[in-house]
């Protein structure tokens, strides 16, 4: 799925090419492509005709262009409705020229009143994504979704309370990689960044929460922002065909990555060989010289009749 860079990228796209514009039609090719709007594709497509989209916003990994009604001033009072882009493992939003032939997997269809640059399509070759309507959160200017209410800001949100996150962190008790991948916690960081950030903390993917001070938890946050800023000026990272901007074109930012795929190659840092983990269906990238697994904890036992524990 991608992560933050990659989906801030596309909201760019569509912010500079799909915001301001009226819906003249819509079609969907697919059901699919819209099970998460409960009312189907035929209330999906009726909803949004004649609705003027606004600005695309984003938290963490999460995409959705709040939606206004025509003939009242852009940007006037609060949106009450949104749509909400999911891009699953290979959900993409292009645009396109009308009138240009038809992608294999094209499952979502929106042209728009205006002669502009073209139709918003969504195509997902595996149809794990899709795009649903829903009502936005009261007093959410930038019409956040009911349904993203869970989410917490992401490390680039002029918002994120960065004072708080220490404790916050702390306080899951859990091992710092599946916290930053706990998206109630902090949004946006995925396998790929998560890998990133952690090398360039010098922190293992298994050192307990607890055990990090506040300084440390600074450097981690540090080593977030970094990566996530490289990969959005190189465009994103993409492995395959299937992540693209809106002009269908691919990110390069694998070619900078330190840790995410480098197995059995020399750590850049202090050039010890690169190890991978199995972790969580996943994979977790390492250098064992600078990013020192926690130690085991003994082994507590109970003596038989004594009540006395020992190691």
């Amino acid at each position: 799925m991608p992560e933050l860079p990659e989906v801030e990228v596309v909201r760019r796209g569509l912010e500079r090419w799909v915001s301001g514009r009226t819906v003249a039609a819509v079609e969907v090719l697919h059901p699919r492509a819209v099970r998460r709007h409960e009312s189907g594709p035929r209330d999906f497509a009726d909803r949004l005709l004649g609705r003027r989209l606004a600005v695309p916003r984003r938290r963490g990994k999460y995409l959705w262009l709040p939606i206004e009604e025509t003939g009242t001033p852009r940007g006037a009072g609060s949106p009450t409705l949104s749509l909400l882009a999911h891009l699953g493992m290979s959900g993409q939003l292009l645009i396109q020229p009308a009138g240009t032939p038809d992608e294999r997997h094209l499952r979502v269809r929106i042209s728009f009143t205006d002669e502009g640059p073209g139709e918003l399509r969504f195509v997902d070759q595996r149809t794990f994504g899709g795009l649903s309507l829903h009502p936005c959160l009261p007093g959410e200017a930038d019409g956040l979704p009911d349904v993203m209410a869970h989410i917490a800001r992401d490390p680039l949100d002029p918002a994120f309370d960065e004072d708080a996150f220490p404790t916050a962190l702390r306080s899951r008790r859990t091992t710092v990689k599946r916290a930053l991948l706990d998206q109630t916690l902090i949004s946006g960081v995925g396998n790929i960044y998560a890998d990133e950030a952690l090398w360039l903390a010098r922190l293992h993917y298994e050192r307990p929460t607890a055990t990090l001070t506040r300084p440390r938890v600074s450097e981690l946050l540090a080593g977030v922002r970094e990566v996530m800023a490289a990969a959005l000026q190189a465009g994103g990272t993409s492995f395959d065909s299937l992540y693209v901007n809106v002009n269908g074109e691919s990110g390069y930012f694998e070619r900078s990555l330190n840790a995410y795929g480098r197995a059995g190659l020399p750590c850049r840092r202090c050039a010890a060989t690169m190890r991978r983990d199995p972790w969580m269906n996943r994979s977790s990238y390492w250098c064992p010289g600078c990013q020192r697994p926690p130690r085991a904890r003994p082994a507590v036992t109970r003596r038989p009749g004594t009540g006395i524990r020992s190691a």
